[in-house]
């Protein structure tokens, strides 16, 4: 009996020892994850300030705020969280008021696309054009547009790469030139047969 009570006194006491062990390294564990989720908690809140402060910039310069992505892991939604989702419908309510009336508005309902303009350029001019002449040309002629020079040259790189454009270069200089197209592929435009007749 009394080696069946030792080997018990030794077998409780490794238990004891293995389970003290165990406790203690998972209360490091449970430390390590708190200081591990406080930081995160701390640098979510910031995270949230700083987008709820770059909201309200965002209003006050009159922009339509971008959509928020929901936060995994959240089944409730913070005060903070509910007031920014509140804003944009305010926005909503004022955003008409702000459409641009008169010229501007018709400008940008009713007149042609920029590549339009550039290629009736192109076929008018009938010779070579850099980017920086075109878009002097219609920036004139539609100063309410607010043309820029690296615009006008993207859309002649795409209007070269779709065939609709030549491109030559002279020295450092790049300069296009509309592509001869029937009329009804590009409706009151002149080929560049016909500007030359």
């Amino acid at each position: 009996m009394t080696e069946t009570t030792t080997s018990a006194t030794e077998l409780t006491s490794q238990y004891k020892n293995q389970v003290a062990s165990d406790l203690d390294r998972n209360v490091k564990e449970q430390e390590r994850v708190t200081a591990e989720l406080t930081a995160l908690q701390q640098q979510l809140a910031s995270l949230q300030h700083d987008h709820s402060v770059l909201v309200s910039v965002q209003q006050a310069l009159g922009a339509t705020p971008a959509a928020r992505p929901a936060r995994a892991g959240s089944a409730t939604t913070s005060s903070r969280q509910k007031k920014s989702e509140a804003r944009p419908r305010r926005q909503v309510k004022t955003t008409p008021a702000k459409q641009p009336t008169g010229k501007k508005a018709v400008a940008k309902t009713a007149g042609p696309t920029l590549v339009k303009l550039i290629q009736q350029h192109l076929a008018d001019q009938g010779e070579p054009r850099s980017a920086a002449e075109v878009t002097t040309a219609l920036s004139k002629a539609h100063p309410e547009r607010g043309i820029k020079t690296s615009v006008v040259r993207a859309s002649l790189e795409n209007l070269v790469a779709r065939s609709q454009a030549h491109r030559t270069k002279q020295g450092s200089s790049v300069f296009y030139t509309v592509t001869s197209q029937p009329e009804s592929a590009m409706p009151g435009t002149k080929t560049q047969a016909e500007t030359a007749g």
